[in-house]
C-alpha cells in the first residue's frame, strides 16, 4: 500500500478575534438579560478569545462552505494550480449550512477550479474532522488516488445568538417561571468558536520542506453502551433517548429552542476522559509505540478543565505526557470543534522547531455519543 502524507496544512478564521468581554455584542442577550453562566464557564475553559462569521450587528459575513473553501485556498495562496489536479475532497463538520446539499458539495461548488472529482461528506461534532482526515488517507493509501484535501470546519456561531432562544425565554416567562433558558443550552454559547482548517495529502512527500507521514489513525465509538451527551435537533428524554425535531410542531420547535446545542454536562464530566485516554494504551501497544517516544501531544479540549483530568488519566495507565511535550491553541483560538485539530497541527509546524523523526500524536474526544480519534504522525 502507498504511504500517505501531510504535505500542507491551512488556517482561515472569520473577521478579527473576539475576547471574553465582547461576546455579548455579538451573541446578545437572552430576553434583555445577561446570561448567569458566561462567568463560571469562561473561568473554567480558560478560554481568552475566539472568532465568529458576525459583525457587530449579528449579521453572518460567511458561511461554513465559504470558511472551508478559504482554509483550502490557503493552502497554497498564491497558486491555484493543486485544484486542477485534486482528485479527492473530504468534508467534517458539525454545523452545515443546510441539510441538504451535504456540506461538502457545497465546498466544491465554489471551487469551480476543480474537476468532477470524489467528495464525500462526514457528519457528526468532533470526530467529524478526523474521520473526514481517515477517508482521505484510505483513499490515499489504497493507491485509488494521489491527491486529496481534508478539511474540519464550524460556523456555530448563528445557533449562539439570543434570537435562537428568544422564543423560549418569552413562553417560560408567560408561565410565570424563570426566563433563563436551561444550563445544557447556555453552557455552549461561552465555548465555541468559528473556523476551518485544511490538509492536502499526497502519495509522496514534499520535494523541499517537511512532511509529516501518517503512520496511522484510529477511531472507535462507546454509543454501544453510552447514551448521547451532546445533541442539536432533538430532545433528551428523561430515559436517554433522543426525541428528533420530525416529532415537532413547527411551534414546538421555536418554543423549546429545539434546533439549538445542548450538552448533558454531567454526563460529559463523568465520561468523557475516561473512556477514551484510557483505550490509547492498547491503541499503543497495538501499533509498539512507545509513550517516550512521542515528541507532541495535541489533545482537542473544550476547555482547559480537562487538561488536568487527561494528565491524571494517562499517568493512571501508565502513558503519562509530560506536559512540556503538549501543544494547544485553545485559548487564543477558541474550540473549533471538527476545525480544531487541523488549526492546532497546523500552528504546530508554524511556532515549533519540529525535526525529521519527531513523532506528533493527535488526540480528538468527541462527546456526543463519545466518539475518540487517534493519529500518530511523524515528521519527515
Amino acid at each position: 500500500m502507498s504511504q500517505v502524507y501531510i504535505n500542507k496544512t491551512a488556517t482561515f478564521y472569520p473577521n478579527t478575534a473576539i475576547a471574553n468581554n465582547e461576546m455579548e455584542q455579538y451573541l446578545g442577550h437572552i430576553h434583555g438579560r445577561p446570561s448567569k453562566s458566561k462567568h463560571i464557564v469562561l473561568r473554567n475553559n480558560g478560554i481568552e478569545q475566539r472568532y465568529y462569521a458576525l459583525n457587530t450587528q449579528g449579521e453572518p459575513t460567511h458561511t461554513n462552505a465559504e470558511i472551508t473553501v478559504q482554509a483550502i485556498r490557503n493552502l497554497f495562496p498564491n497558486n491555484t494550480d493543486f485544484l486542477t489536479s485534486l482528485e479527492f475532497l473530504s468534508c467534517g463538520t458539525t454545523t452545515p449550512d443546510q441539510l441538504l446539499p451535504s456540506h461538502a458539495v457545497m465546498v466544491h461548488g465554489l471551487l469551480p477550479e476543480t474537476s468532477h472529482i470524489e467528495v464525500v461528506c462526514q457528519s457528526g461534532s468532533c470526530c467529524s474532522g478526523m474521520h473526514a482526515l481517515k477517508f482521505a488517507y484510505l483513499a490515499i493509501k489504497s493507491g485509488e488516488i494521489q491527491k486529496a484535501v481534508s478539511t474540519g470546519s464550524e460556523r456555530i456561531s448563528k445557533l449562539l445568538q439570543s434570537n435562537t432562544f428568544e422564543e423560549e425565554a418569552q413562553k417560560l416567562e408567560e408561565l410565570n417561571q424563570n426566563p433563563y433558558v436551561a444550563f445544557e443550552k447556555d453552557f455552549l454559547r461561552w465555548m465555541l468558536s468559528d473556523g476551518a482548517g485544511a490538509f492536502y495529502l499526497e502519495n509522496k512527500p514534499n520535494e523541499h520542506g517537511i512532511s509529516l507521514r501518517v503512520e496511522w489513525i484510529e477511531l472507535f465509538s462507546f454509543a454501544h453502551q453510552q447514551e448521547s451527551c451532546m445533541y442539536m435537533g432533538c430532545e433528551k428524554m428523561p430515559d436517554g433517548t433522543l426525541k428528533g425535531y420530525h416529532e415537532y410542531s413547527s411551534k414546538e420547535i421555536v418554543e423549546q429552542s429545539i434546533l439549538s446545542l445542548k450538552q448533558d454536562t454531567k454526563l460529559l464530566s463523568l465520561q468523557i476522559i475516561e473512556l477514551g485516554f484510557s483505550g490509547l494504551k492498547d491503541i499503543l501497544a497495538k501499533h509498539a509505540v512507545s509513550v517516550d517516544s512521542i515528541s507532541y501531544l495535541l489533545p482537542h479540549m473544550s476547555s482547559y478543565f480537562f487538561q488536568g483530568k487527561i494528565y491524571d488519566i494517562l499517568q493512571k495507565n501508565d502513558i503519562g505526557i509530560p506536559y512540556e511535550k503538549w501543544f494547544t491553541n485553545l485559548k487564543h483560538n477558541g474550540n473549533m470543534g471538527a476545525g480544531s485539530i487541523y488549526t492546532m497541527l497546523h500552528d504546530l509546524i508554524e511556532t515549533k522547531p519540529l525535526k525529521i523523526g519527531d513523532t506528533i500524536l493527535l488526540a480528538v474526544p468527541e462527546s456526543a455519543r463519545f466518539s475518540y480519534a487517534f493519529c500518530l504522525l511523524t515528521v519527515c
